[in-house]
């Protein structure tokens, strides 16, 4: 069974942007697609750069896929798999996320 864990309201989320929430000690980004109605979570970890800023990353698609590219040195990432485009050695944490009544959910269970 899903643990899911309240952060916020959905008007806490900035559309087509990413904000970043701290649930139980992991720095979670999360990314508001309105017009797609879609919203993500990864871990806002960039291994690259090895700072916490994916949240600041630019989002957008690669071939109709769902990505956020890194603000530091550009790496572009998969939100659905956390796959990196440029290396597919490399993988950030993804978690499963949902709005329901309003309120913003994220599981960090794998």
């Amino acid at each position: 069974m899903t643990q899911w864990i309240d952060i916020g309201s959905v008007d806490d989320l900035q559309a087509d942007s990413g904000v970043c929430a701290l649930v139980e000690n992991t720095q979670v980004a999360i990314f508001y697609m309105p017009k797609e109605n879609a919203v993500y979570a990864v871990n806002n970890y960039d291994p690259f750069s090895k700072v916490q800023v994916l949240s600041r990353g630019l989002i957008g698609d690669i071939k109709g896929v769902p990505m956020v590219a890194s603000p530091i040195y550009k790496q572009h990432f998969n939100l659905e798999t956390g796959e990196c485009f440029e290396d597919e050695t490399v993988c950030i944490d993804t978690y499963a996320v949902r709005i329901e009544n309003g309120r913003v959910e994220v599981s960090l269970a794998e």
